[in-house]
């Protein structure tokens, strides 16, 4: 797999040569959008809002809207000036713990691989930081975007995960949430015994896109010629049927407790021990 990025990342006077290949990779279904009559692709054009007529390349600009309707014209030269220099570096600012960083902070995940003559001194960074429980909080250049990113430590690797800077998340305080001065404490209890008792360690391959399988086997139908019909309607949900929250938790406990085989698990906000947790069948 081809490099995303390479160079160095520094922490102090040490450099520790990197490449940085993808982490993830996307697994959605595409579509083309095709002409009924005869499915011949379609083709989207520039066109200008005010005469209706298609646009070169050549033609193009482009603009920020400081006012509806009103913009500034930015020039290849102006982005040219606002560049930042080039830089083959990811700058380790500082070592923050990760349980301090808000989790709306992370956005793509990217590998960091040793190039050459750099092993030893990634093995010692990866296990230093492994020790000590931090994440590295740097900035990057990559394709001419400064971003935000961390270095953390996920099994032998050193994985980059670019950013969000601070602007970018939207304050909580812009919305409004429930307190919690309403809640009784026997349906708090039920809650915490309820979540205890659905706990297990996460899986990932317990978690699959069940939109896509459909997808698939409809399209995979449709190639060999079958007739694809709808699904039946699944069944009304019999909790809908509960007006009462606390009902609604009693029901949930039982049904949880039949799936664990009658094992009955207390929650320690119940004032109860915590038993032995057992795998759950969950469905769908």
């Amino acid at each position: 797999m081809a490099s995303i990025w390479k160079g160095s990342l520094t922490f102090g006077l040490v450099h520790v040569p990197v490449e940085m290949k993808t982490a993830v990779r996307s697994d959605h279904i595409s579509f083309r959008m095709l002409h009924a009559e005869d499915l011949s692709p379609i083709k989207y054009e520039r066109v200008c809002q005010a005469d209706g007529e298609p646009v070169p390349w050549s033609e193009i600009v482009k603009g920020y809207e400081y006012e509806k309707g009103k913009f500034v014209v930015l020039t290849d030269d102006d982005f040219k000036k606002a560049a930042l220099d080039s830089s083959r570096t990811i700058d380790i600012i500082d070592f923050v713990r990760e349980d301090e960083i808000d989790a709306r902070f992370f956005d793509t995940p990217y590998y960091l691989l040793p190039t050459k003559g750099g092993e030893k001194p990634y093995a010692l960074l990866r296990e230093a930081m492994r020790k000590s429980s931090v994440v590295g909080i740097g900035k990057v250049i990559i394709r001419k975007s400064q971003h935000l990113a961390g270095v953390r430590v996920i099994g032998e690797a050193l994985v980059i995960e670019l950013m969000r800077f601070e602007n970018e998340l939207v304050d909580i305080s812009e919305y409004s949430f429930p307190g919690s001065s309403s809640l009784r404490e026997q349906e708090l209890t039920m809650a915490v015994q309820l979540v205890e008792n659905l706990a297990e360690p996460f899986d990932a391959s317990r978690y699959t896109d069940d939109y896509r399988s459909n997808l698939m086997k409809l399209i995979r139908a449709k190639m060999k010629g079958k007739k694809v019909t709808a699904a039946e309607p699944l069944p009304d949900d019999e909790d809908s049927k509960v007006l009462d929250l606390m009902t609604r938790l009693q029901a949930s406990l039982e049904e949880a407790k039949a799936g664990s085989g009658g094992k009955k698990r207390v929650a320690k906000a119940a004032g109860g021990s915590t038993g032995k947790r057992s795998r759950q069948k969950k469905t769908a």
